[in-house]
């Protein structure tokens, strides 16, 4: 699995202020809605409910809010860069800048594993958050998402 398989270009936002956690999941399934289609009252209430047991702010100003949706035809992702981070409760209680929202098939437990899994290993690399908050145009993001793997396989 790869960034490439997981979002497009027009999946990737900066936002330049929210006003809170909700605010910012709202943004979130807007932009799920707007990039794929999917229902966002939906989205939004799946992302409300997987942040009700336990919040999704991994460190190091990164959050992966995620849940499996009735409806999704196959596991896709939403990028938001924050210029101004928020308190999104992370477990080192640092606020969030960076975004990454995941999406699967209710019956997609590997594939939705496989891509948590890709994507926390890659925003946990300095380097490449690093790049994205230094480059606050959607195109740039998307290509800085999706060539970091290129990078790594050659």
């Amino acid at each position: 699995m790869k960034f490439v398989d997981l979002i497009k270009p027009t999946a990737v936002k900066v936002v330049s202020a929210t006003s809170s956690k909700k605010r910012l999941l709202h943004d979130v399934s807007d932009l799920a809605e707007s990039a794929y289609g999917l229902s966002a009252p939906r989205i939004l209430e799946a992302l409300m409910e997987r942040e009700a047991l336990g919040p999704t702010g991994v460190g190091h100003g990164v959050a992966l809010p995620h849940a499996r949706i009735n409806g999704v035809d196959a596991v896709t992702g939403v990028f938001i860069l924050l210029e101004r981070p928020i308190d999104f409760d992370s477990v080192d209680r640092q606020p969030v800048d960076i975004v990454f929202g995941l999406f699967a098939p209710e019956e997609a437990g590997v594939e939705h594993l496989k891509a948590l899994a890709l994507v926390s290993r890659s925003l946990r690399n300095p380097g490449l958050c690093a790049k994205l908050r230094a480059n606050p145009v959607p195109a740039t993001l998307y290509t800085i998402l999706t060539a970091a793997e290129a990078e790594k396989a050659a």
